[in-house]
């Protein structure tokens, strides 16, 4: 039978495309740049959505909504943030039929629009802090576009928050990077990320500081996951964000923003992915036991509808593949490509027996079980494969990172890997260096692993790698 999906050994871009497309996860869109998500990548889309969305609220945060329009002018407010964008920005001119007046900008991010209106809604240290989410849509002209990694037009969520003290600020931003963020991507997600602080070459344009999180994927690069960003009192001051504080004067307020986006759509397919396509973590997949009746007759359709009945009745987001009009090797192809964390199998032979197959996707083991015990054995599975996974990446990630002691080592080392050295044994001059070997500085840390609360902290480790 001819291969369904190029091996990720023999070329692993044409290997994620192929699982994209295959997988029926999303298309390239009619404008260069841009995707259509199909069902089955909005599906697991939501599900992260949902995850996130519920640790965002436990933060503290409240949901709202702001426009995708965004004035020309306001963008230029905060000089540092239009000079980061500009080569990204999309410009509408013409409305209409008509020029107009002061050019529009497509929201790149939301600070200047949120800024504004901060300004407005905030007027004492009783109004504080103001802890603001958005999910939406955002555009960044993109020159070398990849579905769900780097597209035009992606979603995402944004986070914005304004705070009295530089301090309530700078734990407000750490409290999203590991309770919202890092405890989604490891707990849900099995991803194990990576902590840590970007240099000031890789700081958001605006920020006074820059968080973020690191994941190896299957090749051994890096992809960011996600950032949380100290902007200090830049945008506050560019947009008038001010309080009367409790002893009467007049402050500028310390902002930050966050955000996450369909990267990670991207993360979860090179970050466990096989051969044999996607492989969704059980906390994570939108369906977590797919129930397949092998062929028409003998009750087999009706017993794998009772089967996905009991495990939908057990909290298993289950559900029933009764095309039995379809061979079914093709069927189960398709169920592996799609990465079902389970797949219980019932057919004619196995029911006579009182039995069906439970097949696990992460490890390909099939094991006969009997149908009275076929809901413990799935949740028994599905939790035992959501640490498998966790574990198998971490060990990918600890066999492919490299202890150096030089920058040339550490370049050499990010051809098949991740780096790890002293930052003072690569400084800025070091970092300008490995990028023209398309090697980036993803984060500094401390050498216990913690994220620094400085960049000129003594002895820092830096991360270096290839990357998305």
């Amino acid at each position: 039978m001819a291969r369904v999906l190029t091996p990720r050994s023999e070329d692993f871009p044409r290997w994620y495309q192929d699982v994209v497309a295959k997988a029926q996860l999303a298309e390239n869109g009619p404008v260069r740049g841009t995707m259509v998500i199909r069902p089955a990548g909005y599906a697991i889309w939501e599900r992260m959505q949902a995850e996130m969305d519920a640790r965002i609220k436990a933060a503290g945060a409240q949901n709202a909504y702001f426009p995708l329009f965004i004035p020309e002018a306001h963008l230029r407010r905060e000089a540092q943030h239009v000079e980061g964008f500009s080569p990204e920005l999309a410009v509408v001119t013409h409305a209409g039929g008509k020029q107009l007046a002061e050019p529009v900008v497509v929201r790149p991010t939301s600070e200047t629009v949120i800024g504004e209106f901060m300004a407005k809604w905030v007027d004492s240290y009783r109004d504080l802090p103001l802890l603001l989410n958005q999910w939406s849509n955002v555009v960044r002209w993109e020159l070398r576009p990849r579905v769900f990694l780097r597209t035009s037009e992606f979603l995402w969520q944004e986070g914005h928050t304004a705070h009295a003290t530089e301090a309530d600020a700078r734990g407000y931003a750490r409290k999203i990077l590991h309770e919202a963020y890092e405890d989604f991507m490891v707990n849900v997600l099995a991803m194990p990320v990576l902590c840590g602080r970007k240099t000031a070459q890789e700081r958001f344009a605006g920020a006074t500081n820059t968080l973020t999180l690191e994941a190896m994927m299957g090749d051994g690069k890096a992809l960011q996951m996600g950032t949380s960003h100290e902007l200090g009192q830049n945008f506050a001051r560019a947009f008038a964000i001010t309080y009367s504080s409790r002893g009467g004067t007049e402050e500028h307020a310390w902002t930050t923003s966050w955000g996450t986006s369909t990267r990670m759509v991207g993360g979860l397919i090179m970050g466990h992915g096989d051969d044999h396509g996607l492989r969704v973590p059980p906390r994570l997949a939108p369906v977590q036991a797919l129930v397949m009746a092998v062929k028409a007759g003998e009750g087999v359709v009706e017993a794998a509808a009772k089967v996905r009945d009991a495990l939908h009745d057990a909290g298993v987001r289950a559900a029933l593949d009764d095309r039995v009009e379809t061979a079914f090797g093709r069927r189960a192809v398709d169920a592996e490509l799609k990465g079902y964390p389970v797949r219980v199998e019932v057919g004619p032979r196995d029911l006579a027996a009182g039995n069906a197959v439970l097949v696990r996707r992460r490890d390909g083991s099939k094991q006969p079980t009997p149908l009275g015990a076929v809901v413990a054995a799935v949740r028994s599975a599905l939790e035992s494969d959501q640490q498998g996974l966790y574990e198998e990446a971490l060990a990918l990630r600890e066999s492919r990172t490299t202890d150096v002691s030089t920058l040339d080592e550490a370049i050499e080392a990010a051809r098949t890997g991740w780096a790890r050295l002293p930052w003072a044994a690569v400084g800025p001059e070091g970092e300008a260096r490995a990028g023209q070997e398309a090697v980036t500085v993803r984060c500094l840390v401390r050498p216990d692993g913690t994220v620094p609360d400085r960049e000129d902290e003594p002895g820092l480790v830096a991360i270096l790698s290839r990357a998305y």
